[in-house]
């Protein structure tokens, strides 16, 4: 049993492992922040690979938990840096002002900027159509009703083209 659990996690983290580090990396600061939860996203669809009843596709599945794992640990982010902020009382701006000769590259850090900037819910449906799933999935792994995804999708691309071109 454990190398059947064994074989469908390897299996299914061979296809999808660049769109869950891709997600990880919209939740993260850095690359190695990026790392970090990836390897903690990994840890926590191990854990409950027992508990796939195969109700819907291992991907969605895995984007679930991937999606729960990435915003319960923005929020103890959160809260720590509120604690920082208030034991310190200073108010501490990171500005990461890198400049790349690639216009693709500053393109993608723009949107990548802007992703960051946006309302958890936003962010996750956002990063699910970013990486080409379907309504109906996202819809699954979100909870949201399909014609709700579609809506949210519309106004977030309306919103991350406004921010984008604010930028320019």
């Amino acid at each position: 049993m454990e190398k059947d659990l064994e074989d469908i996690f390897l299996n299914a983290l061979e296809e999808h492992q660049q769109k869950l580090l891709r997600i990880c990396s919209v939740y993260a600061n850095n690359s190695d922040d990026s790392q970090d939860l990836f390897q903690e996203v990994l840890i926590n669809i191990w854990r409950a690979m027992p508990s796939f009843k195969g109700n819907a596709s291992i991907g969605t599945w895995m984007y679930r938990i991937t999606l729960n794992v990435c915003l319960r640990i923005q929020t103890r982010e959160i809260k720590k840096q509120r604690k920082i902020l208030r034991l310190s009382s200073i108010r501490v701006i990171n500005l990461q002002n890198e400049s790349r000769d690639n216009s693709v590259d500053e393109k993608l850090m723009k949107l990548r900027s802007c992703i960051k900037t946006l309302n958890d819910a936003d962010k996750a449906v956002i990063t699910l159509y970013l990486e080409e799933l379907p309504y109906k999935e996202i819809s699954n792994i979100t909870g949201l009703k399909e014609n709700t995804v579609a809506v949210k999708i519309k106004r977030v691309k309306t919103k991350l083209l406004n921010r984008i071109n604010g930028m320019s």
